[in-house]
């Protein structure tokens, strides 16, 4: 198989060589940023290309957290009809890679010296075989909250800094008739809410023990008994038609003041500027309670597809090349709410919750607190990450008490493996 990946890669990158010779074509490009801030921040992409002369062939598929995307994209490769380019997230590019599926795209990446300016821990995500096959967008954090400060000054809530004051702010809200907490139930938000609470109640060594090296004692520690209970304590603060909505309308709650907080990637803030908000004055941006000095992430990146034309070839090696540069990272990521994914990017263009990001971002990185987002395939491959959804989410509505979540998270993650 090593062999036949080193092989496809090859022809495909001495196609990308051949770029400035070839015939322009569209770009068929699938994604499922869909929400008012993600097709924003899409447009920035969209707006480069098509300054080139690259035509854009739009594929959304709704669905945040790209599970919907993924069997759409399994269905055209089994046809045979692969898209030019495709959002995909962590061990889904490597998976994709194995299979002999991207294209080589080193001819671009040196050309634009990514190796020295993309952190480590985003290319083990953007190599196969030491082969650049995907162009990475940005770094989200998914251990954020997001409050309506005008809900906390009236109630008269400083911003929580531990998980007790956290779990007070959100009884002193429940008591005044709002909701807490702003939740979608869907399995991969409540997953994402877990990336926060393991950090926040186990620290970042139990999260890269239980979450990343799968260790079974940790999992079926009383550690992560506590998380379970604090996941138990966070649905107490949701309210009852949390049931399938989508993470963007739970931001919405949170923007016009029907909820005070939200747990959720950082591509929230898109939501809130969209609507107008300016951070600091109409919202705030704080790590979850506990988890401050660590950052659970995840990139998207555009994996390219192999394509035997030299135009199909130019197109791919345009887009990842307008994507890496230093002037559409900072415009997309201003608007998509993420950090760059280049280190050398100035944080001039970024608000306050953004100049945060990419500071925090930076500190972690240093100090080996950045962690790979279990709920956004940066911690483990997809039978884990799905294993582990079940469980979570089972609990979250109530099938599970936190006792049998432990138990029933050791033997889903035992049974993946």
């Amino acid at each position: 198989m090593r062999n036949k990946i080193i092989g496809k890669i090859a022809v495909a990158g001495a196609l990308l060589a051949t770029t400035s010779l070839a015939q322009a074509e569209d770009v068929e490009v699938l994604h499922w940023w869909t929400s008012g801030g993600e097709a924003a921040a899409l447009n920035v992409l969209k707006d480069d290309l098509q300054g080139q002369g690259y035509g854009w062939i739009d594929m959304p598929v709704a669905g945040g957290g790209g599970e919907a995307a993924m069997t759409t994209l399994r269905a055209r490769v089994t046809a045979g009809d692969a898209p030019t380019a495709v959002q995909m997230l962590g061990f889904d590019i490597l998976d994709w890679a194995e299979e002999g599926a991207l294209a080589n795209l080193d001819s671009v990446a040196a050309k634009e010296g990514w190796d020295a300016v993309v952190p480590q821990a985003l290319q083990a995500f953007a190599k196969s075989d030491g082969h650049w096959i995907s162009a990475p967008v940005n770094v989200h954090s998914t251990n954020w909250v997001w409050a309506n400060k005008a809900i906390l000054d009236e109630l008269g809530i400083a911003q929580p800094t531990t998980w007790d004051e956290f779990i007070a702010a959100m009884e002193a809200v429940k008591a005044s008739g709002k909701t807490a907490l702003a939740h979608g139930g869907q399995a991969w938000q409540d997953a994402t809410i877990f990336d926060g609470v393991v950090l926040s109640a186990g620290g970042t060594e139990f999260y890269k023990t239980a979450f990343i090296d799968l260790d079974m004692d940790a999992l079926g520690s009383d550690t992560m008994l506590e998380v379970f209970n604090r996941m138990t304590t966070l649905r107490s603060y949701v309210d009852d038609n949390f049931s399938g909505r989508d993470w963007n309308l739970a931001s919405a709650m949170v923007i016009n003041g029907e909820a005070a907080f939200q747990i959720m990637g950082d591509w929230a803030k898109g939501e809130f500027l969209n609507a107008g908000k300016v951070p600091g004055d109409d919202f705030l941006c704080f790590r979850v309670p506990g988890s401050e000095g660590a950052v659970s992430f995840n990139s998207d990146q555009f994996a390219m597809f192999s394509v035997s034309s030299e135009g199909g070839q130019a197109a791919q090696g345009a887009m990842a090349a307008a994507i890496m540069s230093p002037s559409f990272q900072s415009a997309f990521n201003v608007v998509k709410g993420s950090v760059p994914a280049r280190t050398d990017v100035p944080n001039d263009a970024f608000d306050a919750c953004g100049k945060q990001g990419m500071a925090e971002l930076a500190a972690a990185a240093s100090a080996g607190t950045l962690v790979g987002s279990i709920a956004h395939g940066h911690a483990n491959r997809a039978a884990v990450k799905n294993a582990i959804y079940d469980v979570v989410t089972a609990h979250f509505n109530g099938e599970y008490d936190a006792a049998t979540a432990v138990e029933e998270l050791v033997n889903a993650v035992e049974g993946a493996l």
